[in-house]
């Protein structure tokens, strides 16, 4: 269990007499530090290749192939015929080669597509007979059999995208995985159904570089804060062409549609409906033959409801209901639903967190699932429960987090891997009555007792207000000398519902380089990070910013008061919003925070996307103090000079430089000092040499703000 930071004095010093009983083993060689070379220290886990049937498994461990008996934890050496894994099912695959599509059965290629422009996101019906794809901005199929390629639209061009995504739905709805693909087959390969956008009303955003004679120019389409929206309409089409049904709604609306369900007969297509405030989701079963819609499932909330949220719905398989997935009472939770969408039961309930659904018995009227951990939130951890909510029953163990699980076909036994902040990973063998059968490996080597390591741990920090114990996860300086204060490197992203801090095992080369060196490295997460469910995070509406500097800053006075920490050097880093966070602690907390490096910040939320920023701040018309006091550039006198390096892609088309252009802007009309680095051919990331860079850039700044010495030449790439 996790314990509460009343920390006393003795106890520290007694940690640190520890520390430096440690320090009369091994101490680890520049190799292993700069090459992540732990040989001997940590070893790896067996390879569970794949379930052979509900009984054994096929596993890799010192490189040969072992099966072993679920029953018992038997090992055995296997045969050819254990490593003869089944014949797939003979369904083609498609890929693009060039520009055309190809696929494959049985080792025969075949070519479907013969033309100079490129066909995107390509994706198989469930039939195997039909491929659809997008060209143009056009949505096409073409019939594998006959090879006749079919045009479903036609008026795509650079404003109408048929089943490719407007960049906010991309980014924001859909998500980064969908590569812009907004169109899905029926079950049956009857139908498919598709977003249609017009970006027409979508204000440009001009992005340029200066590379080249003529440098770069991109046009992006991107809704800020308040602009209009692309306009979307939900088409239902044939593979083999024919009339378009448009789903029955007004495409002049201002509103967003999710990802639609169809139904697992095809009969409906469940499409996701919500208001531009983003407080209320309507679901409709859409007739696919007319286009016509009736109200299936609703859900209001005060602050918002996720439409991102694409594993809402899981279907059972006898046809008879599915599970919905909601966070309507404050936390995420299971619910049984009718196919008329009517609620029949609350699967799960209670302050906890379902992540995932993992496996449904329909049989045996059982559903296994994944969460964050009743008992502990920085780590997750296996249940099982009734399909009518009885019987809820914890089948990991320990005081672990269990990230990785792999169920048995008929799901009698299943497999974890799990490891905490002290602990290495381990992969185990487990009934799926939660009985510990066999511990399978151990990633703990015969070396790793007898080299000097820093501590890592987690603690828990209680909140200002005394409502949340707030986790903190610390990598300690090897050999800490009593009284002697030490700089603090704090990792964070920030958000809501984004926490980084985890109970999980972690060992590099750098972090044990920069405990070393004598360096307090921080994870940590405020209470609308999701540990503390959407109760927690929607602390956040129309406030954000606010509540992560008041929980970071509590956990800071800690380190200040019980970890030995040097108030003058409390360094915060991050990108994205955790860029935003170092920004916005280097000005509105600069009482607290010292030094800060900002990759890729948003500075101000007008500059940021409407659907994102919307959801949790509202508008600048319905929220003006709340867009005022979340401004970096509102804070811009606080900020004491020379501690913050701003870092930005040029070309970033997510956040864009324009934010740290603004921030730099007004530092430099208020006379204050800074360091700034951009990176042409930046997006919102980067890699090869620039990536490099970027990491020799950071390393200068720790060691010239908090280490206050020159950087060992082997550090920098």
């Amino acid at each position: 269990m996790y314990f509460l930071c009343k920390q006393t004095t003795a106890t520290l010093f007694m940690a640190i007499l520890v520390s430096g009983a440690a320090a009369q083993k091994k101490e680890l060689t520049d190799e292993q530090f700069l090459k992540n070379n732990f040989k001997g220290i940590t070893q790896p886990l067996p390879q569970v290749t794949r379930w052979i049937d509900d009984g054994r498994f096929l596993m890799m461990r010192d490189g040969k192939a072992q099966v072993v008996d679920a029953r018992n934890g038997a090992e055995r050496e296997a045969t050819d015929a254990d490593k003869k894994a089944p014949e797939a099912a003979s369904k083609p695959s498609v890929y693009a080669k060039g520009s055309d599509l190809f696929i494959k059965r049985d080792n025969a290629e075949m070519q479907l597509t013969n033309d100079k422009e490129k066909e995107i996101n390509p994706t198989m019906s469930p039939d195997g007979n039909y491929v659809a794809y997008t060209k143009k901005n056009d949505l096409y199929a073409v019939n594998i059999a006959s090879g006749k390629e079919t045009r479903l639209t036609s008026d795509g061009s650079e404003l109408i995208l048929n089943g490719y995504a407007s960049w906010v739905y991309y980014e924001e709805i859909l998500g980064r995985g969908s590569q812009h693909r907004s169109f899905w087959w029926s079950p049956d390969s009857k139908k498919i159904a598709f977003f249609r956008s017009d970006d027409s009303q979508v204000p440009v955003f001009t992005i340029t570089d200066g590379m080249g004679q003529h440098g770069l120019v991109e046009q992006e389409r991107y809704p800020k804060v308040g602009d209009p929206n692309p306009s979307v309409k939900v088409g239902i089409v044939s593979p083999d062409g024919g009339n378009t049904a448009w789903c029955d709604f007004n495409e002049k609306d201002d509103q967003y549609f999710g990802m639609p369900y169809w139904k697992p007969d095809g009969s409906s297509l469940l499409v996701q409906w919500m208001n531009r405030l983003q407080n209320n989701l309507i679901i409709y079963a859409v007739n696919p033959a007319t286009g016509s819609k009736a109200e299936f499932y609703t859900e209001t909330q005060k602050t918002w409801v996720s439409l991102d949220d694409n594993d809402r719905i899981y279907f059972l398989n006898n046809g008879k209901g599915f599970i919905l997935i909601s966070d309507a009472t404050g936390w995420r939770h299971l619910y049984l639903h009718g196919m008329d969408g009517k609620r029949i039961n609350a699967i799960t309930s209670g302050k906890f967190t379902v992540t995932d659904i993992n496996v449904v018995d329909e049989k045996a009227g059982v559903v296994y699932f994944t969460a964050r951990s009743r008992e502990n939130t920085a780590r997750r951890d296996y249940y099982r429960v009734n399909l009518d909510g009885q019987k809820l029953q914890r089948l990991t163990f320990g005081e672990y987090s269990h990230n990785a699980i792999n169920p048995s076909p008929a799901n009698s036994y299943f497999i974890t891997t799990y490891s905490n902040s002290t602990t290495p990973n381990q992969l185990a063998l487990v009934s799926n009555k939660g009985k510990l059968i066999r511990v399978l490996g151990d990633a703990k080597g015969a070396e790793y007792d007898n080299y000097q390591l820093a501590k890592t741990e987690l603690l828990r920090v209680k909140s200002e207000d005394g409502l949340y114990d707030l986790p903190m996860k610390v990598t300690w300086p090897l050999n800490m000398v009593p009284g002697k204060k030490y700089p603090v490197m704090i990792s964070v992203y920030g958000g809501p519902d984004a926490g980084t801090c985890t109970d999980v095992f972690g060992l590099s080369g750098m972090q044990q380089w920069y405990a070393r060196e004598g360096l307090i490295q921080v994870v940590m997460d405020h209470r609308a990070s999701g540990h503390f469910g959407k109760e927690g995070v929607n602390y956040m509406y129309h406030n954000l910013g606010y509540w992560e500097m008041k929980d970071y800053g509590t956990m800071v006075k800690w380190l200040i008061a019980n970890g030995s920490a040097d108030p003058k050097k409390i360094c915060i880093t991050g990108f994205s919003y955790g860029g935003y966070m170092s920004c916005y602690a280097l000005t509105y907390a600069s009482d607290i925070f010292t030094h800060g490096m900002a990759g890729g910040s948003v500075t101000d939320w007008t500059f940021y996307d409407s659907h994102y920023t919307e959801r949790y701040m509202g508008t600048p018309a319905n929220n003006p103090e709340g867009y005022k006091s979340s401004s970096v550039l509102t804070h811009v006198d606080k900020y004491k000079g020379g501690g913050l390096q701003i870092v930005h892609g040029v070309i970033d088309d997510n956040v864009h430089l324009q934010n740290s252009l603004v921030l730099i802007s007004k530092l430099q009309d208020a006379k204050k000092d800074f360091e700034c680095m951009v990176y042409p051919g930046g997006r919102h990331g980067w890699g090869g040499n620039k990536g490099m860079h970027f990491q020799n850039l950071k390393t200068q700044f720790i060691y010239k703000y908090l280490l206050e010495k020159p950087v060992p030449k082997q550090m920098l790439k």
